[in-house]
């Protein structure tokens, strides 16, 4: 795609909560906790979503109306419905409230064998049902230790983004594998080297308005390294795993950007 001359605007940050396979119906609390506490603020810098576990999805979605939260779903089917027993559709999340959707999780794309076709698929049913499309891409253990790291990110996110994507509808998010739940964190040098090679090849691509997508770091961000961590070059927010789970330490992160 030729490149455009129209300067494209530093995007607004976002700070995104993934519970995976945590949270019980009595998890509102912490939507509402942390509702409360975004809420005190005049302005918030950045974006916020919480992507809980399917079976509690309509509930916070209905807990965090009229809040700074937003809501959004761990995974989608590629198709509108169908004989897909245990899957569920963009358009489902989409009809109880959801305004995100991740897609192509490290977690989904090992244990589930999800390739980037299969990725580019979903992210494409998110879009299709008007939701924004997380995108996931990010080297194991044994690739970074072999050299193999910007290599592999540039064949996922070739792989795993369309044509027709945009900075609108699609974030992409970098996870170093080895990095989630470990307590293990890149030094920011480490993490800006991947995330600007992200946002090389997303110009390479989708010419300037590549310059428009929100590169999200993930992998280990708590409280403590967050400001650190998202003052990395081209970092544009976080995708977090188990410090989010809590009203206190997933404002915590916000607050990088207060």
């Amino acid at each position: 795609m030729a490149a455009g001359k129209t300067k494209v605007r530093a995007p607004k940050p976002l700070v995104a909560g993934n519970w995976k396979m945590n949270g019980l119906r009595g998890a509102k609390k912490e939507i509402n906790a942390l509702a409360k506490k975004l809420n005190k603020l005049d302005r918030l810098p950045c974006d916020v979503l919480i992507c809980p576990p399917t079976p509690t999805l309509a509930l916070l979605v209905e807990t965090a109306k009229g809040s700074k939260v937003r809501i959004g779903g761990q995974d989608c089917h590629p198709q509108v419905s169908g004989a897909h027993t245990g899957d569920v559709s963009a358009e489902m999340l989409k009809d109880v409230g959801a305004k995100y959707v991740i897609v192509g999780h490290s977690e989904r794309r090992a244990d589930h064998e999800e390739t980037n076709a299969l990725v580019a698929q979903k992210a494409a049913a998110g879009h299709r049902a008007g939701l924004i499309s997380i995108v996931c891409v990010g080297e194991t253990e044994a690739e970074r230790d072999a050299g193999k790291t910007l290599s592999v990110i540039t064949a996922q996110l070739k792989g795993s983004l369309g044509d027709t994507f945009d900075p609108k509808n699609t974030v992409i998010a970098y996870e170093p594998v080895w990095a989630i739940g470990t307590g293990r964190t890149p030094t920011t040098a480490e993490v800006g080297q991947v995330h600007t090679h992200i946002r090389k090849r997303l110009v390479a691509r989708y010419g300037e308005q590549g310059n428009g997508y929100r590169v999200l770091y993930g992998g280990s961000v708590k409280p403590a390294n967050a400001e650190e961590l998202m003052a990395a070059p081209n970092v544009n927010g976080a995708l977090v795993g188990g410090a989010s789970l809590t009203a206190e330490d997933f404002y915590g992160i916000i607050s990088a950007y207060l």
